[in-house]
């Protein structure tokens, strides 16, 4: 059972998005789960030499300005260890993920706090949870040949230690908008509460 659902939104549109029309009727399924609310349309900063700087620099080595600079980071990587199903709606942008997705797998995929490496190769911090990834396309479909969304989100929760990955599509709309929709609502139908 679903007692924390983080909600990621990375829709640049708050009107009339599909992918937030997905993640309302998932929310509903996963009722009455607590649910931490990050919506990333107005962007996030991007990574720069400072949050590098600051981020490569041992804790007992921080200034208080490096901590300022991870503040962000550090919040968003809260609310991950927090949630129990990490649930990600988004459109696919140009065959990829929304570049405010991408801002925020950089500032959560953080060396010793959701990942290590191992002489063995990567290890993922953040296992015991799951994701659901609701994607919205209006002429690529999901897992093609053309989709660099999926794969990519899918290799990074991974990576991170996510690795019970379910997929809700709204894909081909442009195409095909009513089997779009009934794919969509079949693969809701799937997930668990």
């Amino acid at each position: 059972m679903t007692n924390t659902v983080l909600r990621i939104d990375a829709s640049a549109r708050t009107e009339g998005s599909v992918s937030r029309q997905l993640a309302d009727e998932i929310i509903a399924k996963l009722a009455p789960a607590k649910t931490i609310t990050r919506d990333l349309a107005a962007g996030l900063p991007l990574m720069d030499a400072a949050w590098i700087g600051a981020n490569f620099t041992p804790d007992e080595d921080k200034t208080d300005l490096d901590r300022q600079t991870l503040a962000l980071s550090d919040a968003l990587v809260a609310e991950l260890k927090a949630a129990d199903t990490v649930l990600i709606a988004l459109p696919i942008y140009n065959f990829g993920v929304p570049t405010s997705l991408k801002a925020w797998v950089d500032l959560v995929a953080r060396a010793r706090v959701t990942f290590r490496y191992t002489e063995d190769g990567p290890e993922g911090l953040l296992t015991g949870k799951r994701a659901i990834l609701a994607i919205a396309s209006g002429g690529t479909e999901v897992d093609g040949p053309i989709d660099y969304a999926t794969p990519y989100l899918r290799h990074i929760l991974n990576f991170m230690g996510i690795t019970d990955i379910q997929v809700v599509r709204s894909d081909r709309m442009a195409v095909d908008p009513q089997a779009s929709s009934e794919r969509a609502h079949e693969d809701i139908a799937q997930i668990a509460a």
